[in-house]
Protein backbone atom coordinates (compact mmCIF):
# COMPACT_ATOMS: atom_id res chain seq x y z
CA UNK A 1 0.00 0.00 0.00
CA UNK A 2 1.27 3.46 -0.93
CA UNK A 3 0.32 6.24 1.48
CA UNK A 4 0.96 9.98 1.18
CA UNK A 5 1.06 12.16 4.29
CA UNK A 6 0.94 15.88 3.55
CA UNK A 7 2.54 17.86 6.37
CA UNK A 8 4.65 14.86 7.35
CA UNK A 9 7.32 17.01 9.02
CA UNK A 10 4.80 18.58 11.38
CA UNK A 11 3.71 17.56 14.84
CA UNK A 12 0.81 15.28 13.86
CA UNK A 13 2.32 14.24 10.52
CA UNK A 14 5.45 12.89 12.18
CA UNK A 15 3.41 10.84 14.66
CA UNK A 16 1.22 9.50 11.85
CA UNK A 17 4.31 8.52 9.86
CA UNK A 18 5.68 6.76 12.93
CA UNK A 19 2.39 4.87 13.32
CA UNK A 20 2.24 3.87 9.64
CA UNK A 21 5.75 2.45 9.76
CA UNK A 22 4.65 0.06 12.53
CA UNK A 23 1.81 -1.38 10.44
CA UNK A 24 3.94 -3.27 7.93
CA UNK A 25 3.46 -3.40 4.18
CA UNK A 26 3.02 0.38 3.87
CA UNK A 27 5.21 2.53 1.65
CA UNK A 28 5.12 5.91 3.38
CA UNK A 29 5.51 9.02 1.23
CA UNK A 30 5.67 12.55 2.62
CA UNK A 31 5.33 15.92 0.94
CA UNK A 32 7.83 18.53 2.13
CA UNK A 33 8.73 22.06 1.11
CA UNK A 34 12.35 23.01 0.44
CA UNK A 35 12.52 24.89 3.73
CA UNK A 36 10.81 22.22 5.84
CA UNK A 37 12.63 21.30 9.03
CA UNK A 38 13.12 17.55 9.33
CA UNK A 39 13.70 17.45 13.11
CA UNK A 40 10.42 15.67 13.90
CA UNK A 41 11.06 12.83 11.45
CA UNK A 42 14.85 12.63 11.68
CA UNK A 43 14.94 9.27 13.56
CA UNK A 44 12.87 7.62 10.79
CA UNK A 45 13.86 9.69 7.75
CA UNK A 46 15.68 6.80 6.09
CA UNK A 47 12.48 4.75 6.12
CA UNK A 48 10.39 7.46 4.46
CA UNK A 49 10.03 8.58 0.85
CA UNK A 50 10.12 12.38 0.86
CA UNK A 51 9.10 14.53 -2.10
CA UNK A 52 9.57 18.27 -2.44
CA UNK A 53 6.17 19.76 -3.22
CA UNK A 54 4.34 22.99 -2.43
CA UNK A 55 0.60 22.38 -2.31
CA UNK A 56 0.01 25.90 -3.57
CA UNK A 57 1.66 24.92 -6.87
CA UNK A 58 -0.92 22.88 -8.82
CA UNK A 59 1.61 21.56 -11.35
CA UNK A 60 3.92 20.34 -8.60
CA UNK A 61 1.06 18.54 -6.84
CA UNK A 62 -0.21 16.90 -10.03
CA UNK A 63 3.29 15.66 -10.88
CA UNK A 64 3.72 14.03 -7.47
CA UNK A 65 0.29 12.37 -7.50
CA UNK A 66 0.87 10.91 -10.96
CA UNK A 67 4.34 9.72 -9.94
CA UNK A 68 3.34 8.00 -6.69
CA UNK A 69 -0.26 6.97 -7.52
CA UNK A 70 -1.13 6.52 -3.83
CA UNK A 71 -3.77 4.23 -2.36
CA UNK A 72 -4.42 6.60 0.53
CA UNK A 73 -3.78 10.25 1.33
CA UNK A 74 -3.82 11.77 4.80
CA UNK A 75 -4.12 15.50 4.24
CA UNK A 76 -2.64 17.20 7.31
CA UNK A 77 -0.65 20.06 5.78
CA UNK A 78 -1.98 23.47 6.84
CA UNK A 79 -1.21 26.80 8.42
CA UNK A 80 -2.54 25.57 11.74
CA UNK A 81 -1.79 28.28 14.32
CA UNK A 82 -4.89 30.34 15.10
CA UNK A 83 -3.10 33.59 16.19
CA UNK A 84 -1.01 33.58 12.99
CA UNK A 85 -4.22 33.45 10.97
CA UNK A 86 -5.20 36.84 12.38
CA UNK A 87 -1.89 38.33 11.25
CA UNK A 88 -1.76 36.51 7.90
CA UNK A 89 -5.35 35.69 6.89
CA UNK A 90 -4.66 35.63 3.15
CA UNK A 91 -1.74 33.22 3.53
CA UNK A 92 -3.82 31.01 5.81
CA UNK A 93 -6.74 30.83 3.38
CA UNK A 94 -4.48 30.31 0.38
CA UNK A 95 -2.38 27.58 1.98
CA UNK A 96 -5.29 25.70 3.47
CA UNK A 97 -8.06 26.06 0.87
CA UNK A 98 -6.23 26.53 -2.42
CA UNK A 99 -3.66 23.93 -1.39
CA UNK A 100 -6.41 21.39 -0.82
CA UNK A 101 -8.15 22.23 -4.10
CA UNK A 102 -4.87 21.54 -5.90
CA UNK A 103 -4.57 18.19 -4.13
CA UNK A 104 -8.14 17.10 -4.88
CA UNK A 105 -7.91 18.25 -8.48
CA UNK A 106 -4.63 16.38 -8.95
CA UNK A 107 -6.23 13.17 -7.72
CA UNK A 108 -9.38 13.70 -9.76
CA UNK A 109 -7.81 14.62 -13.08
CA UNK A 110 -5.06 11.99 -12.91
CA UNK A 111 -7.59 9.21 -12.44
CA UNK A 112 -5.84 7.90 -9.31
CA UNK A 113 -8.17 5.79 -7.18
CA UNK A 114 -7.35 6.56 -3.55
CA UNK A 115 -9.09 7.23 -0.26
CA UNK A 116 -8.50 10.67 1.28
CA UNK A 117 -8.76 11.77 4.90
CA UNK A 118 -9.14 15.50 5.43
CA UNK A 119 -8.03 16.63 8.86
CA UNK A 120 -10.50 19.28 9.95
CA UNK A 121 -10.66 20.99 13.32
CA UNK A 122 -12.99 21.61 16.23
CA UNK A 123 -12.27 25.31 15.61
CA UNK A 124 -14.80 25.05 12.78
CA UNK A 125 -17.59 25.07 15.36
CA UNK A 126 -16.43 28.41 16.76
CA UNK A 127 -19.08 30.10 18.87
CA UNK A 128 -20.86 27.19 20.52
CA UNK A 129 -23.94 27.89 22.63
CA UNK A 130 -24.22 26.51 26.15
CA UNK A 131 -27.06 24.16 25.21
CA UNK A 132 -24.97 22.70 22.36
CA UNK A 133 -22.36 21.09 24.62
CA UNK A 134 -21.02 18.46 24.00
CA UNK A 135 -20.65 19.30 20.32
CA UNK A 136 -21.98 16.88 17.72
CA UNK A 137 -21.28 16.84 14.01
CA UNK A 138 -24.68 18.40 13.23
CA UNK A 139 -23.87 21.53 15.21
CA UNK A 140 -23.84 24.81 13.23
CA UNK A 141 -20.39 26.01 12.14
CA UNK A 142 -19.75 29.53 13.45
CA UNK A 143 -15.99 30.03 12.89
CA UNK A 144 -14.30 32.77 14.91
CA UNK A 145 -10.90 33.08 13.22
CA UNK A 146 -9.48 33.08 9.69
CA UNK A 147 -7.95 29.68 10.51
CA UNK A 148 -11.36 28.30 11.45
CA UNK A 149 -12.88 29.70 8.26
CA UNK A 150 -10.14 28.00 6.24
CA UNK A 151 -10.87 24.65 7.92
CA UNK A 152 -14.59 25.05 7.19
CA UNK A 153 -13.60 25.62 3.57
CA UNK A 154 -11.48 22.45 3.53
CA UNK A 155 -14.26 20.48 5.21
CA UNK A 156 -16.96 21.55 2.75
CA UNK A 157 -14.67 21.09 -0.25
CA UNK A 158 -14.20 17.49 0.86
CA UNK A 159 -17.97 17.08 1.02
CA UNK A 160 -18.43 18.75 -2.38
CA UNK A 161 -15.82 16.56 -4.11
CA UNK A 162 -17.45 13.46 -2.68
CA UNK A 163 -20.90 14.55 -3.84
CA UNK A 164 -19.76 15.84 -7.24
CA UNK A 165 -17.20 13.21 -8.19
CA UNK A 166 -17.85 10.36 -5.72
CA UNK A 167 -14.27 10.59 -4.52
CA UNK A 168 -13.84 8.44 -1.36
CA UNK A 169 -13.20 11.28 1.09
CA UNK A 170 -13.65 11.06 4.86
CA UNK A 171 -13.60 14.26 6.88
CA UNK A 172 -12.55 14.36 10.52
CA UNK A 173 -12.89 17.19 13.00
CA UNK A 174 -10.18 16.60 15.54
CA UNK A 175 -10.48 18.40 18.84
CA UNK A 176 -7.31 19.58 20.57
CA UNK A 177 -4.48 17.05 20.63
CA UNK A 178 -1.06 17.23 22.21
CA UNK A 179 2.05 15.31 23.10
CA UNK A 180 5.79 15.22 22.36
CA UNK A 181 6.90 17.44 19.43
CA UNK A 182 3.97 19.82 19.85
CA UNK A 183 5.07 23.26 18.63
CA UNK A 184 5.89 25.80 21.31
CA UNK A 185 3.41 28.31 19.89
CA UNK A 186 0.55 26.19 21.25
CA UNK A 187 -0.55 26.92 24.78
CA UNK A 188 0.14 23.69 26.67
CA UNK A 189 3.44 23.14 24.86
CA UNK A 190 4.47 26.73 25.50
CA UNK A 191 3.78 26.27 29.23
CA UNK A 192 5.84 23.06 29.24
CA UNK A 193 8.74 24.73 27.47
CA UNK A 194 8.67 27.69 29.86
CA UNK A 195 8.69 25.35 32.88
CA UNK A 196 11.61 23.36 31.47
CA UNK A 197 13.50 26.61 30.77
CA UNK A 198 12.89 27.83 34.33
CA UNK A 199 14.16 24.50 35.72
CA UNK A 200 17.40 24.95 33.76
CA UNK A 201 17.84 28.59 34.77
CA UNK A 202 17.31 29.76 31.20
CA UNK A 203 14.27 31.88 32.10
CA UNK A 204 13.25 33.85 35.20
CA UNK A 205 10.59 32.06 37.32
CA UNK A 206 7.73 33.86 35.56
CA UNK A 207 5.28 32.18 33.18
CA UNK A 208 3.58 34.36 30.60
CA UNK A 209 -0.04 33.38 29.90
CA UNK A 210 -3.10 34.42 27.90
CA UNK A 211 -6.72 33.46 28.56
CA UNK A 212 -6.76 30.79 31.28
CA UNK A 213 -10.53 30.34 31.42
CA UNK A 214 -11.04 28.75 27.99
CA UNK A 215 -11.97 25.07 28.11
CA UNK A 216 -10.59 22.54 25.64
CA UNK A 217 -11.09 18.84 24.89
CA UNK A 218 -7.65 17.20 24.62
CA UNK A 219 -6.61 13.85 23.12
CA UNK A 220 -3.10 12.45 22.99
CA UNK A 221 -1.65 12.81 19.49
CA UNK A 222 -0.80 9.10 19.43
CA UNK A 223 -4.47 8.27 19.94
CA UNK A 224 -5.45 10.90 17.37
CA UNK A 225 -3.35 9.43 14.55
CA UNK A 226 -4.85 6.02 15.25
CA UNK A 227 -8.20 7.73 14.75
CA UNK A 228 -7.07 9.11 11.41
CA UNK A 229 -6.05 5.63 10.29
CA UNK A 230 -9.38 4.14 11.38
CA UNK A 231 -11.24 6.94 9.59
CA UNK A 232 -10.09 5.46 6.27
CA UNK A 233 -10.19 1.85 7.46
CA UNK A 234 -13.77 1.92 8.75
CA UNK A 235 -15.23 5.38 8.16
CA UNK A 236 -17.87 5.98 5.50
CA UNK A 237 -16.88 8.16 2.52
CA UNK A 238 -18.75 11.47 2.47
CA UNK A 239 -19.22 11.48 6.23
CA UNK A 240 -17.70 13.79 8.83
CA UNK A 241 -16.59 12.57 12.25
CA UNK A 242 -15.60 14.28 15.49
CA UNK A 243 -12.53 12.77 17.14
CA UNK A 244 -12.48 13.83 20.78
CA UNK A 245 -11.83 12.52 24.26
CA UNK A 246 -15.12 13.84 25.64
CA UNK A 247 -13.29 15.51 28.56
CA UNK A 248 -12.47 19.20 28.81
CA UNK A 249 -9.90 21.12 30.83
CA UNK A 250 -9.50 24.81 31.52
CA UNK A 251 -6.17 26.25 30.41
CA UNK A 252 -5.59 27.05 34.10
CA UNK A 253 -5.99 23.35 34.96
CA UNK A 254 -3.50 22.40 32.26
CA UNK A 255 -0.95 24.84 33.69
CA UNK A 256 -1.54 23.46 37.19
CA UNK A 257 -1.05 19.88 36.01
CA UNK A 258 2.24 20.76 34.30
CA UNK A 259 3.50 22.61 37.36
CA UNK A 260 2.65 19.52 39.40
CA UNK A 261 5.39 17.65 37.51
CA UNK A 262 8.00 20.23 38.53
CA UNK A 263 9.40 21.57 41.77
CA UNK A 264 9.86 25.15 40.50
CA UNK A 265 7.94 28.00 42.11
CA UNK A 266 6.70 30.49 39.56
CA UNK A 267 4.81 33.72 39.17
CA UNK A 268 2.01 33.87 36.59
CA UNK A 269 1.73 37.01 34.44
CA UNK A 270 -0.90 37.76 31.79
CA UNK A 271 0.56 38.89 28.48
CA UNK A 272 -1.89 40.94 26.34
CA UNK A 273 -0.11 39.69 23.22
CA UNK A 274 -1.34 36.18 24.05
CA UNK A 275 -5.01 37.23 24.01
CA UNK A 276 -6.97 36.70 20.78
CA UNK A 277 -9.38 39.23 19.21
CA UNK A 278 -12.11 36.63 19.80
CA UNK A 279 -11.75 33.32 21.58
CA UNK A 280 -13.87 30.20 21.68
CA UNK A 281 -14.96 29.76 25.32
CA UNK A 282 -15.44 25.98 25.27
CA UNK A 283 -14.80 23.12 22.87
CA UNK A 284 -16.01 19.78 24.19
CA UNK A 285 -16.67 17.09 21.63
CA UNK A 286 -19.09 14.21 21.28
CA UNK A 287 -17.34 11.49 19.27
CA UNK A 288 -20.08 8.86 19.63
CA UNK A 289 -20.58 8.65 15.87
CA UNK A 290 -16.89 7.97 15.23
CA UNK A 291 -16.57 5.46 18.05
CA UNK A 292 -19.55 3.47 16.79
CA UNK A 293 -18.22 3.48 13.22
CA UNK A 294 -14.62 2.52 14.03
CA UNK A 295 -14.36 1.20 17.59
CA UNK A 296 -11.85 3.94 18.39
CA UNK A 297 -11.34 5.10 21.97
CA UNK A 298 -8.53 7.14 23.56
CA UNK A 299 -6.15 5.07 25.67
CA UNK A 300 -3.54 7.56 26.93
CA UNK A 301 -4.54 9.68 29.98
CA UNK A 302 -4.14 13.43 29.52
CA UNK A 303 -1.88 13.57 32.57
CA UNK A 304 0.52 11.19 30.79
CA UNK A 305 0.34 13.35 27.66
CA UNK A 306 1.40 16.42 29.63
CA UNK A 307 4.16 14.57 31.47
CA UNK A 308 5.57 13.29 28.17
CA UNK A 309 5.32 16.79 26.70
CA UNK A 310 7.26 18.32 29.60
CA UNK A 311 9.92 15.62 29.37
CA UNK A 312 10.18 16.27 25.63
CA UNK A 313 10.96 19.94 26.25
CA UNK A 314 13.43 19.09 29.00
CA UNK A 315 15.32 16.87 26.55
CA UNK A 316 15.11 19.43 23.72
CA UNK A 317 16.44 22.29 25.87
CA UNK A 318 19.18 20.10 27.29
CA UNK A 319 20.21 19.18 23.76
CA UNK A 320 20.17 22.82 22.66
CA UNK A 321 22.20 23.83 25.70
CA UNK A 322 24.79 21.11 25.06
CA UNK A 323 25.10 22.14 21.42
CA UNK A 324 25.51 25.76 22.46
CA UNK A 325 28.29 24.87 24.91
CA UNK A 326 30.10 22.78 22.28
CA UNK A 327 29.87 25.65 19.79
CA UNK A 328 31.32 28.05 22.38
CA UNK A 329 34.28 25.74 22.98
CA UNK A 330 34.96 25.49 19.25
CA UNK A 331 34.87 29.27 18.85
CA UNK A 332 37.34 29.70 21.68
Amino acid sequence: MKVIVTGITGFVGSHLAEFLLTQGGIEVHGLVRWRSKLDNIQPMVNRLNLHECDLRDAVSVRTIIEQIRPDRIFHLAAQSFVPTSWKAPTETLTTNIVGQVNLLEAVRTSGVQCSIQIAGSSEEYGMVLENEIPIREENPLRPLSPYAVSKVGQDLLGYQYYQSYKMPIVRTRGFNHSGPRRGDVFVESNFAKQIAAIEMGLQPPVISVGNLTARRDFTDVRDMVLGYWLALEKGKPGEVYNIASGKDYTIQRILDLLLGYSSVKVKIETNPDRLRPSDVPILLGDSTKFRRATGWAPTIPFEKTLEDLLNYWRAELQKAESNSQMTSKVIR
